[in-house]
């Protein structure tokens, strides 16, 4: 049924692009809808590199693809130029207009859902008939971490995560032990997913510029990905072991003895940024019970 939807869909967008004037330029639009600091946004003025972002993703035909923050619909340009399925979700009314023209001539492979991505359920959208959908975003600064965190328990519901972040949380999604930026955040991505930092870009590439340089990262969920029980036990003990950094980790996770840290074979005076994501996933396997 999706693949003859596709076909027909590409039938008429050629169809369309013949008889109607093209979309005007992603440019020109992005400078007619004047980005909200407090919505975290900055607009990408480059197709191009939209276009590399949905390439990431790989082979999109076909399949759903879940897009928070679309504001102007550049990215959505590209996914659906792919061939995707797009539910976009986007909080800020304004962006209809712009988005409106994308309706139109890609309909019914384009969904606009206008709600908050945060207080959403993206199950609800979920059908056992269907592949795994995929998620790329390019997302907004001030909500990229927690949507994160709400995603991690249920990646294996998912086949890709391609998205962009700033470029110091890229780093600490990335790090290794022993790193300054390793801490929480990379323990429970890594615990999760293979994750990968694509390219970066500078401020310029939006608008308006942040000040920060951006990163997009890819995460393949992983077949070994805890279950959310677990996960959340692991979420408990890392948030205790790094909230004190400077800590011997025995001190950190008290509810262990010593007997039990040799039977590990993880040092107690060990600080909880020289643990490895295997280590914690040995605590966690042994240890629940106490958690």
């Amino acid at each position: 049924m999706r693949s003859a939807i596709c076909a027909i869909s590409n039938v008429l967008r050629t169809l369309k692009s013949e008889l109607e004037p093209g979309l005007p330029s992603l440019a020109s639009v992005v400078h007619a809808l004047q980005a909200n600091k407090r919505l975290g946004q900055h607009f990408l003025i480059d197709s191009k590199l939209c276009e590399r972002i949905a390439a990431c993703a790989g082979d999109l035909s076909g399949r759903t693809v879940f897009e928070i923050g679309p504001g102007p619909g550049g990215l959505t340009r590209a996914l659906l130029q792919r061939g995707a399925f797009v539910h976009a979700f986007e909080q800020d009314p304004r962006c209809s207009a712009a988005l409106a023209p994308l309706q139109d001539l890609y309909a019914p492979r384009l969904q606009i859902h206008w709600e908050d991505a945060l207080q959403g359920d993206f199950r609800t959208f979920l059908s056992a008939e269907d592949a795994k959908p995929f998620v790329v975003a390019n997302l907004p600064y001030n909500i990229a971490t927690p949507l994160l965190l709400r995603w991690l328990p249920i990646v294996p519901l998912f086949e890709r995560f391609v998205l962009m972040f700033q470029k110091e949380v890229a780093d600490r999604l990335c790090a290794p032990p022993r790193t300054k930026s390793y801490g929480s955040l990379s323990v429970l991505t890594q615990t999760q997913a293979e994750v990968t930092a694509e390219f970066s870009l500078a401020p310029g590439a939006f608008v308006p510029p942040p000040r920060v340089h951006s990163t997009v990262v890819r995460l393949d969920p992983k077949g070994s990905a805890l279950s959310p029980d677990r996960y959340a036990l692991l979420e408990k003990m890392t948030k205790n072991a790094f909230s004190s950094r400077r800590k011997m980790i025995r001190n950190a996770l008290p509810f262990l003895s010593e007997e039990e840290w040799r039977v590990l074979g993880i040092p107690s005076c060990s600080r909880a940024e020289e643990l490895t994501v295997s280590q914690y996933l040995s605590l966690v396997g042994c240890q629940s019970h106490k958690i």
